[in-house]
């Protein structure tokens, strides 16, 4: 059985990674970054223009949404009859780790699973965001035209949107492209409708935190190849090699463990390739921090950027908590190895 990417699959990656170069290459991303880091201080001072603590129509980069939306990338998985490009988890996988490599912001995974709930949201005319419930706050709810709640069994729109917008109060967010608010009931909505949309977001997210592991790899190579210290590159110290070499171990398993969901889209996998992908993003972004040395803690290094992302997407759609809930619910009843009764003490 051949488990490589097809040819097609390739294509599909390529053409993705050269659109996310062409529309958000790394000037974009910064400019994104600088007035993220300006609307907080607005927000700080008690300026803008704010409805129930939210600014409305502020986030999201509309034109980049329509780029995004032009390119097929929410309406990948609808099928060809209702417009869509008929494809699947898999290559929608491909799609997302792109993102994650490219840092691109704003809410992909809900607006790609809203794609045939939302009008306008399969051609990125309209922006979506989830409401995942049990305290989590909302990304992005600035811009959003629709919230998914209830595990996407129910959307918020018009008079709804504005009653639940103006019940939001803003939080600080770790991540300067991602916005997020604490909204007031819906508490219970998500674990009342985990199902199968609950199991995409998180493999949607597991993907782009495998395009964020496997881009901290590069950065970390690539700074190692160039910055000389004592006479020589640091590439040739062996505590660096065993930095480098340790999160290259930590990408690939994860990357299986993501491609090997998107083909079967059973839950268990899905859970046990979110906990990789979460501590492959997450402890690569560390590593790569410490191997840039001090410049890696500058606000203008894109590595924090990807650590604090990584962080964020940990706590999005299934943590690890609830990931390892999953995986020993499935392992079934503990048995005592030689007989007689399993309980310890």
């Amino acid at each position: 059985m051949d488990f490589q990417l097809s040819d097609d699959q390739r294509a599909l990656r390529s053409g993705m990674r050269d659109l996310l170069g062409a529309v958000f290459d790394r000037d974009r991303m910064r400019a994104a970054v600088e007035r993220g880091d300006r609307n907080r201080g607005m927000d700080r001072a008690g300026g803008g223009d704010r409805a129930g603590g939210v600014g409305r129509g502020g986030g999201v980069d509309r034109g980049l949404w329509r780029e995004l939306g032009a390119a097929g990338f929410f309406v990948l998985r609808l099928p060809e009859e209702a417009g869509g490009v008929g494809l699947g988890l898999p290559e929608a996988v491909l799609l997302f780790e792109e993102a994650g490599r490219a840092l691109l912001p704003g809410p992909l995974v809900a607006t790609h699973l809203a794609a045939g709930l939302v009008k306008g949201a399969a051609e990125g005319e309209a922006v979506v965001t989830v409401a995942e419930g049990g305290g989590r706050a909302v990304a992005d709810l600035g811009g959003a035209d629709a919230v998914l709640v209830a595990g996407g069994a129910r959307v918020l729109t018009g008079e709804e949107l504005e009653a639940f917008v103006a019940g939001a109060v803003p939080v600080r967010s770790m991540d300067p492209l991602t916005p997020l608010h604490r909204t007031m009931g819906l508490a219970g909505a998500w674990e009342a409708y985990p199902g199968a949309f609950r199991g995409e977001g998180a493999l949607l997210t597991a993907a782009e935190q495998l395009g964020s592991a496997a881009r901290t790899t590069e950065m970390a190579v690539q700074h190692a190849r160039s910055r000389a210290q004592f006479g020589s590159l640091i590439g040739s110290f062996q505590a660096v090699k065993h930095l480098c070499a340790d999160m290259l171990a930590r990408t690939e398993p994860a990357r299986s463990a993501v491609y090997a969901a998107a083909v079967t889209g059973d839950p268990v996998e899905i859970a046990a390739a979110k906990l990789l992908a979460d501590e492959a993003a997450v402890r690569n972004a560390r590593d790569c921090l410490q191997i840039h040395g001090g410049m890696g803690f500058t606000w203008e290094a894109d590595v924090h950027l990807h650590l604090k992302r990584a962080w964020l997407r940990a706590a999005r759609w299934l943590t690890a908590v609830e990931a390892e809930e999953v995986l020993a619910a499935d392992l079934g009843p503990v048995r005592p190895l030689y007989g007689g009764s399993a309980a310890l003490g």
